[in-house]
């Protein structure tokens, strides 16, 4: 079959179209036929080495999101699973290809009349977005700052606060994305790449924050906690897009009366992400989430999809397709 592989750690054109021989279902593991596979933040950070702590093993296939069809079961697997289309978050990776050895544990049925590649766009992103916002406990009437609101998780994010009935600012870089940020639904959309956007946020809300949804780190974190409103502010975090964690001063937490959180569905049991994995299906069906695709590749480009996600000119969904 082919696959993607990189042999070392680099830039985007460590991608190498290859041949492989089939993978085969092990014990508790599906075969899928892989419709799309997404491509995440995540993904081109641990292709450029800059995820300190994760091995893998060389050569790598990444790909950690997959829809496809089950076209073989293994040893110990149910073979009612076989025929049936699903969604995968694959913990060892090997999605950039066109054929996965997936654990059962890991499937998820592609609810009837949802796009395969609307599925992936809610997968991870939907999961991060829906316990984000439960731990930003949005109430009716507040006003929420979501970052890098072109984003699908932002784009989620700002979606599900405006069904709260909360006024959101949108934050992201350049026109383009703006324009996307009010296209989910935004009440006004900010550029956090001009000086000042910290007063435009501000004049925009009418004030100080009560929410921010926080994944850029750096420089636009600390801006961002500057705007929470004392006593009521909260800040939830769930990513470091921009690579440095925020830092924090705790008297500063105390004194102002915040609240800062931090989600990550790594961190919780298969059972609670599938709950929320129901939760994001539940919205869609509802009209609460709908996802943006940004750019469908064939998996030959694998490595301009990985450029163009570090050059952060894409919007929405980048799904690879065999």
């Amino acid at each position: 079959m082919r696959a993607i592989r990189f042999h070392e750690y680099g830039p985007a054109e460590v991608l190498r179209l290859e041949e492989v021989p089939d993978p085969v279902a092990g014990p508790g593991e599906v075969l899928v036929r892989v419709e799309g596979a997404g491509i995440s933040h995540v993904e081109t950070q641990i292709r450029a080495g800059l995820m300190p702590g994760i091995a893998l093993p060389l050569p790598f296939t990444p790909g950690f999101e997959v829809v496809g069809t089950v076209v073989a079961t293994g040893p110990d697997t149910d073979p009612a699973w076989t025929g049936r289309r699903v969604l995968a978050l694959t913990p060892g990776g090997g999605g950039y290809a066109e054929l996965a050895a997936i654990p059962a544990g890991s499937l998820h049925p592609l609810p009837d009349g949802l796009d395969p590649h609307a599925g992936l766009a809610l997968l991870s992103s939907g999961v991060a977005a829906v316990g984000a916002f439960a731990a930003g406990e949005v109430r009716p009437g507040e006003t929420v700052l979501v970052e890098a609101a072109a984003g699908v998780a932002g784009g989620l994010l700002t979606q599900l606060a405006k069904h709260a009935g909360a006024r959101v600012i949108a934050a992201a870089r350049g026109s383009r994305k703006l324009a996307a940020a009010e296209d989910n639904g935004a009440d006004a959309a900010v550029d956090y790449g001009l000086p000042g956007w910290g007063d435009a946020v501000r004049e925009a809300a009418g004030g100080d924050v009560q929410v921010v949804f926080e994944t850029v780190g750096g420089e636009i974190a600390r801006t961002a906690f500057g705007l929470l409103a004392t006593g009521t502010g909260r800040m939830v975090l769930y990513g470091t897009a921009g690579g440095t964690p925020p830092a924090f001063d705790v008297a500063d937490v105390l004194q102002r009366g915040l609240t800062v959180r931090g989600f990550a569905s790594v961190l919780l049991p298969p059972e609670e992400v599938a709950g929320l994995v129901g939760q994001v299906f539940e919205h869609a069906a509802a009209g609460r989430l709908r996802p943006v695709i940004g750019a469908v590749y064939p998996l030959a480009e694998a490595a301009a999809a990985h450029r163009a996600h570090d050059e952060r000119t894409t919007i929405g969904k980048t799904v690879l397709t065999p």
